[in-house]
């Protein structure tokens, strides 16, 4: 191994990488040497390397690492240390106690270190409990695409109090235990003349929920309007019915960006109304239970206001949330910073009152909150959080055989050494955050919590190469954030993953997520569909998911013909055949095993594959909202951007018309779908 490759491997940077077992592909050199430039770590020559070498054999002498795991039951092990070294603990509530004794508790404390010669050291103490919160039951849910379910009283997509009134629903009348959501984060805002990119997996922050989910409506001080008051918002209101029809019946799209521009300028008239006594008391706590990182979001967005989203473009002295320059900026603009304040709080009551919505009709886990796997780079994540990311790196994937020229998702990751010196702060303040609401987490990629691909700024997505987490201390602060909570933990484990990691997330207590089309008996030559007996029992079980084809557009086989028509296959006659095929195969299954009877029909065959889903040991179960009613068109196209309305579809019937909450409340076909979960015969 030479030099370059042993600093590497001190830094958890891997120089070749296996994409499938028994090959091997060697990282180009370059990619090696600007990865670890963004780990801090000079490896441009020689001279440069040895030096970084000698540092890191420093750091390892270090008196205490700056974090460490430990377990209710398992003793905390420091690593060796020299005699007469004094070691004491201060836990999470203050108290101090020797590190001998009982195993500290559950919780997030500091290991104390006072050497003879007079060194100290401080180290962060992860204790998370054994496993996290896992469904006691079997509990069936709803996926939602929360914009897509539009109500008769939404502002053109759908808002919260859709939500808490299809959590009403789904819970006294269909005994449904979840539902699980797109994120809800925070969007970049839109550029003038721009469109703004309508992910939800780009966030600007991933700490606060998006305003555009608020029910205007539902906001006290809409209701203290005085009539000057409402007349004044008589036009705002107006222009919102007319973006509902736009979509419920002219067909449009969701123009996410028309729908906050008419909401923030009823927003705007909403701050005026001088709130209760109870409502500033109310304000003034949550602001300070939110602390900095509200106070670092409210501020980007007020110098978003002042000079664009993108805060690499700011006047230098604004590229720092803690410079001189952002502190002025911060006092000279306090109505500002208040009102950005003040929409995060509206809109974290209102994921509060859709949560106790769910469980007040009978949901034992209720919300499912989706957490994306990174933010986009010119956000106010990004912005407040630029010491603990790396700076011209973005995540991706390497090539595999669904994509032979990688992914470069756009996003910067965690620097694992920043996250470790900071005791994993940063990471534990966002699980718990969106966590406050929610009886579960979804973990996008929580493969990531192991290894994420690397790219550097200007690179092919083929040039990247992996880098190590802290597997134990990622984990440790999930499943702290799921225990404080009282919240399951699911993974979105599909795509490539490393041998032992769905066994390692399975002792943690994480659910992984298995999708009826990609689970198939590995171990034989024909890969036939594999057993429901042999499927897990702790995972999220699904027919299909928002990045992949509606059942019925897979049934019928429409998903080629629109990748066709977006010019997205090399060869579709091949792709056709391989997806009639595979159809073929699983409703054979399905007519073997007797759940699906002779000359059945789009629904009943639909029916068949939740039928199958119940049939398996998975403890949770979700049935994807379009599927209810035969929607062809898929959410998402990965893959495309302009090319397809991404994130911007309402959930529409099999002729593409669009379905409301309403409709939904009262859908006999939902009824029998959720009834098939139920019952799925002999």
């Amino acid at each position: 191994m030479d030099a370059l490759s042993r600093l590497a491997a001190t830094h958890g940077v891997a120089t070749a990488y296996a994409p499938t077992p028994g090959r091997s592909v060697e990282v180009p050199r370059e990619t090696v040497v600007a990865v670890l430039a963004a780990l801090g770590v000079d490896a441009s020559g020689p001279a440069a390397i040895r030096a970084a070498l000698a540092r890191s054999a420093d750091r390892a002498r270090r008196l205490l690492p700056p974090t460490l795991v430990a377990g209710p039951a398992r003793p905390l092990r420091p690593p060796p240390v020299p005699a007469g070294t004094e070691l004491w603990l201060v836990l999470q509530d203050g108290r101090r106690r020797p590190l001998a004794g009982a195993p500290p508790p559950v919780g997030r404390h500091t290991l104390h270190a006072r050497a003879p010669d007079g060194r100290a050291a401080t180290a962060t103490v992860l204790v998370p409990p054994d496993r996290a919160p896992v469904a006691g039951r079997r509990e069936i849910g709803l996926l939602v695409q929360l914009y897509s379910l539009l109500s008769r009283r939404s502002w053109g997509m759908g808002d919260l109090a859709d939500l808490a009134e299809l959590a009403r629903f789904a819970g006294d009348t269909l005994g449904i235990g979840f539902l699980q959501l797109n994120p809800l984060h925070a969007a970049v805002p839109p550029v003038p003349g721009e469109t703004v990119d309508p992910s939800p997996y780009r966030p600007a922050t991933r700490r606060f929920a998006d305003p555009v989910h608020l029910r205007i409506e539902a906001i006290p001080e809409y209701r203290r309007l005085d009539a000057a008051g409402r007349a004044r918002l008589a036009p705002l209101l107006a222009r919102a019915a007319g973006l509902r029809r736009a979509v419920l019946e002219a067909g449009r799209p969701i123009d996410r960006d028309a729908v906050w521009a008419a909401k923030r300028a009823a927003l705007e008239q909403l701050h005026r109304v001088p709130p209760t006594p109870e409502r500033a008391a109310a304000f003034d706590a949550y602001v300070a239970s939110r602390g900095r990182p509200l106070t670092d979001h409210a501020t980007w967005c007020v110098l978003a206001e002042l000079h664009g989203p993108d805060w690499h473009r700011w006047p230098a002295g604004l590229r720092r949330p803690d410079s001189r320059q952002t502190a002025a900026a911060r006092a000279a603009h306090p109505e500002r910073i208040a009102f950005h304040r003040w929409l995060a709080w509206l809109t974290d009551t209102q994921l509060a009152a859709a949560q106790r919505a769910a469980t007040d009709a009978g949901m034992r886990i209720g919300l499912l909150h989706d957490l994306a796997v990174g933010v986009h780079p010119d956000g106010s994540d990004a912005w407040a959080g630029q010491d603990v990311l790396a700076a011209g790196m973005s995540v991706g994937a390497p090539p595999d055989a669904f994509n032979e020229r990688g992914q470069d998702w756009g996003l910067p990751p965690w620097r694992p050494d920043a996250l470790a010196e900071a005791g994993y702060a940063p990471w534990l303040e966002l699980a718990e955050a969106l966590a406050r609401h929610a009886g579960g987490l979804r973990v996008d990629h929580v493969m990531g919590q192991f290894r994420l691909w690397w790219i550097p700024a200007g690179a092919d997505p083929r040039d990247g190469t992996y880098v190590r987490y802290d597997a134990d201390a990622m984990l440790a602060v999930l499943a702290l954030a799921a225990h404080r909570a009282d919240a399951v933990l699911v993974g979105e484990d599909l795509g490539t993953v490393e041998p032992g990691v769905r066994e390692r997330l399975a002792d943690r207590g994480v659910a992984g997520t298995s999708v009826l089309w990609f689970e198939r008996d590995e171990e034989r030559a024909d890969r036939p569909p594999l057993p429901p007996t042999a499927w897990r029992v702790n995972c999220l079980a699904t027919v299909t998911t928002h990045d992949l084809p509606s059942t019925a557009a897979r049934l019928d086989g429409s998903h080629v013909r629109l990748r066709e028509r977006l010019g997205l296959l090399a060869a579709p006659a091949a792709a056709a055949r391989e997806a009639e095929a595979e159809v073929a195969d699983w409703l054979a299954t399905f007519e073997r095993m007797g759940l699906l009877p002779p000359d059945a029909d789009e629904e009943e065959r639909i029916a068949a594959a939740y039928r199958f889903l119940a049939r398996t040991p998975a403890r949770l179960i979700g049935l994807w909202l379009p599927d209810a009613v035969g929607d062809r068109r898929p959410q998402n196209v990965p893959g495309t951007w302009r090319e397809y309305p991404n994130w911007s579809l309402p959930v529409a019937d099999a002729a593409g018309r669009p379905v409301t909450l309403e409709e939904l409340a009262g859908s006999d076909r939902l009824a029998r779908l959720v009834a098939a979960l139920r019952d799925p015969g002999p």
